[in-house]
């Protein structure tokens, strides 16, 4: 279960979020359009990051670039 120690974990990289115009999720509560996030893991299509709730969430990709 190491997705439970990913908020310790250390940051592989910092990404952008350029948008927030979510086609099947609402994701304007979770990211602000603007903000630099910390990446904590990353699959083809998702970051895991600290999101505005202080908790790791995944994400698209497309959301991002990178800082």
């Amino acid at each position: 279960m190491i997705h439970l120690k990913w908020s310790e974990s250390e940051t592989i990289k910092k990404v952008t979020c350029v948008h927030t115009k979510a086609e099947k999720y609402i994701v304007d509560n979770k990211l602000t359009t603007g903000n630099v996030y910390e990446v904590k893991n990353e699959t083809e299509e998702f970051y895991f990051i600290i999101d505005n709730s202080g908790k790791v969430g995944g994400y698209y990709k497309d959301y991002f670039k990178e800082a």
